[in-house]
């Protein structure tokens, strides 16, 4: 199993508010990516916090024996204990107020790959033919979708898009969405910021990544988002077993 991962600060904002980490626990990969928000550097902060607090509680609970489920309840309580220091600590000093980051984790066995989210950075599933988003956006757009309120191309252009309903460090607690992906042979995942997938669509990530060799990807991506404008940080973390 391999992955890789890397973080640019795009070409309009005066610092880097995305985190990115990936490790190997035994054979496995845990990996993690951020987008803070919040005035100053409180959305730097809450994006190193969450990715640190995050790893800790993982490490700390996690056991080769460890069930399906149990893995699942570890990926939400480790997002759990990111989002509590996070709050804390927003509440401690008016700067930091506002604080408050997304996240998105993959950890990736050698058959199943479990995943959690909160906020808009997102998890794909890179296959043959395309790639498939498994998260569900926690943006105002995909609320009113959900209530039927607004079209799948409407959603797309909202004005809100990049408002969130759902993120870490934000509320007292944190509702985390979790996936379950199961594979025989091979999978491949890419987990993104919205500095990749808010400006360049499906098909031109799809595409970047068919032509590029693994060594390569991450700059690659990383190169398209820069080359649409560099409206954002931009994060990008791939898997491949």
């Amino acid at each position: 199993m391999r992955f890789r991962s890397g973080t640019d600060i795009g070409l309009r904002r005066e610092e880097n508010q995305d985190a990115v980490r990936c490790e190997y626990f035994g054979h496995n990969v845990l990996a993690v990516v951020c987008d803070g928000m919040g005035g100053e550097r409180a959305g730097r902060e809450a994006s190193q916090i969450a990715i640190d607090e995050f790893f800790q509680r993982f490490s700390d609970g996690y056991s080769e024996t460890l069930s399906d489920d149990d893995v699942r309840k570890l990926l939400i309580s480790s997002v759990s204990a990111a989002n509590s220091v996070i709050y804390t600590k927003a509440r401690l000093d008016f700067k930091n107020f506002g604080m408050g980051t997304t996240c998105v984790a993959a950890f990736v066995t050698a058959d199943k790959a479990f995943i959690a989210n909160v906020g808009d950075s997102r998890a794909y599933l890179i296959s043959d033919n395309g790639l498939h988003q498994i998260t569900t956006d926690h943006n105002v757009p995909s609320l009113l979708f959900e209530q039927g309120k607004i079209t799948e191309a409407e959603m797309e252009v909202h004005p809100q898009k990049h408002m969130l309903v759902r993120a870490v460090g934000v509320e007292k607690t944190v509702l985390t969405d979790t996936f379950i992906l199961n594979y025989d042979e091979k999978i491949r995942l890419l987990l993104c910021s919205d500095g990749l997938s808010g400006y360049c669509i499906n098909e031109e990530i799809y595409d970047t990544i068919a032509k590029s060799d693994f060594d390569g990807v991450v700059e690659a991506l990383i190169k398209l988002a820069l080359d649409k404008g560099g409206r954002d940080n931009v994060t990008v973390a791939v898997i491949y077993e």
